[in-house]
């Protein structure tokens, strides 16, 4: 079987979350997989980290790349990242679920169309 280059690499930072949502990695946890369901990627392992005195790092590793979060709840701010291979699975549709359900004040995103030099693509 031949893999394609092809990928779809999403940055979102978001301001203006609640505090306790974004201290509540065990929620976070679950939110991510269900985003990772979601944009129709497979799941491969979850590891998450709470840090003291608040804030915590999930990242799932994809059979498609990674999806991640890192929290700084003091500053009620989270960044967040989808990176997905092949044109199978949307990141934009686990980037749009996380973001609905954080409710952020505020958004930035950065969208980058990676691995386009084997072939064109039409978005």
């Amino acid at each position: 079987m031949e893999y394609s280059t092809y990928g779809r690499h999403i940055a979102v930072d978001v301001w203006g979350v609640d505090f306790d949502i974004l201290n509540d990695a065990e929620s976070l946890r679950h939110m991510m997989t269900e985003a990772a369901d979601k944009c129709m990627a497979k799941v491969l392992s979850v590891r998450s980290e709470s840090f003291d005195p608040n804030g915590c790092t999930i990242v799932l590793l994809l059979s498609e790349s990674h999806l991640s979060i890192h929290t700084y709840p003091e500053k009620r701010f989270a960044a967040i990242d989808c990176y997905t291979c092949g044109q199978k699975a949307d990141p934009q549709a686990a980037i749009d679920f996380l973001v609905e359900q954080l409710m952020p004040e505020k958004t930035y995103a950065k969208k980058l169309i990676r691995g386009i030099g084997e072939i064109e693509v039409v978005e």
